[in-house]
């Protein structure tokens, strides 16, 4: 099994050469647990590819330290120095024509890459001893439940890799979102986030064009996370909008889980499970992703939960239940 360790200096100067090395860590962020490797070391990457078994045509997110770094691999345009002047180091990704040292493997062929500055305080002390972007998707098996503790990492991914760096439960407990920043006056949300689209359009004084309906499982995806099905349970998931009659069906179903967005006012049975105690949407979004790995450890058969309302970061919370209900 990998080994678990704390976020010491030195064990970070280790892990930075680790990853130089060509090896696998799986690292803390603000949004989930991601699984490291050295981006411009192609045989790396693909090993990222080859232990989430993660389909070709999924391209990865480049982590840097900066904006300096951008320069480095990409073509920024003004539309993205304004975002990553107003987002980073923060929760959001920016897709941008990308530099001839980003290996192929890395942006799925595209002729684009994904990069990201991420605020976590382990994540950048370790791309500031890393003279390399950091690859690194999500640190689970392809299209499972996302990962926001190194406990969670160490579960799906622990026999197959050797470190792993414990930096705690994550913040935001969803992933990057994502914006399109080619064009300069057309930004385009590629996947919903931790950021809300509001909060974009705000600070950019234009409104961004929207997801478009799910794209094929066939063809590359500019961004990752935006195919049909994803973080999912083992469990079958259903989606509704509100759960209703909660103390009567818990009691007639036990192998049926239900997924509240509050806690109800009722004792309640143990095969019901709540994501915030007062409805808070950014403690609804950090605990989605562990609340729905204990609810699939337990095995039921299926488990139903509830949308929330569909603004601000309930756009991101219902876009990852949706994906996740997938057949």
């Amino acid at each position: 099994m990998a080994t678990i360790l704390q976020p010491t200096d030195e064990n970070l100067l280790q892990m930075s050469k680790f990853l130089l090395s060509g090896g696998l860590v799986g690292i803390p962020t603000e949004t989930v647990y991601g699984l490291a490797a050295n981006a411009l070391d192609p045989e790396a990457s693909k090993k990222i590819f080859e232990v989430k078994n993660r389909p070709s045509n999924d391209p990865l997110i480049c982590h840097v330290a900066s904006q300096e770094e951008v320069d480095q691999i990409c073509f920024p345009t003004d539309l993205a120095r304004k975002l990553c002047d107003a987002f980073w180091p923060g929760p959001l990704t920016v897709i941008l024509r990308k530099k001839s040292v980003v290996p192929e493997i890395v942006t799925a062929g595209l002729d684009s890459v994904a990069i990201r500055c991420s605020s976590h305080p382990v994540m950048r002390s370790l791309t500031r001893l890393c003279e390399f972007p950091i690859a690194a998707p999500s640190a689970n098996p392809f299209a499972y439940i996302s990962p926001t503790r190194a406990e969670h990492v160490e579960t799906s991914l622990g026999n197959k890799i050797e470190y792993i760096i414990d930096g705690g439960p994550c913040e935001f407990g969803l992933e990057s979102t994502i914006i399109d920043a080619r064009e300069e006056s057309s930004p385009r949300i590629l996947r919903y986030g931790a950021l809300s689209p509001e909060e974009i359009e705000d600070e950019l004084g234009m409104e961004a064009q929207r997801p478009a309906k799910t794209a094929s499982d066939n063809i590359p995806q500019i961004a990752p996370g935006i195919l049909p099905k994803h973080y999912s349970p083992n469990s079958k998931l259903e989606v509704v909008s509100k759960i209703l009659d909660l103390e009567k069906i818990a009691t007639e179903d036990e192998d049926t889980a239900y997924l509240l967005l509050q806690k109800p006012r009722f004792e309640t049975e143990r095969n019901v499970f709540w994501l915030s105690e007062s409805g808070r949407l950014q403690d609804i979004a950090a605990n989605l992703f562990d609340v729905l790995r204990k609810m699939d450890t337990i095995g039921f058969s299926r488990i139903v939960a509830e949308e929330a309302k569909e603004l601000g970061l309930g756009v991101a919370i219902n876009d990852r239940l949706r994906r996740a209900a997938q057949d």
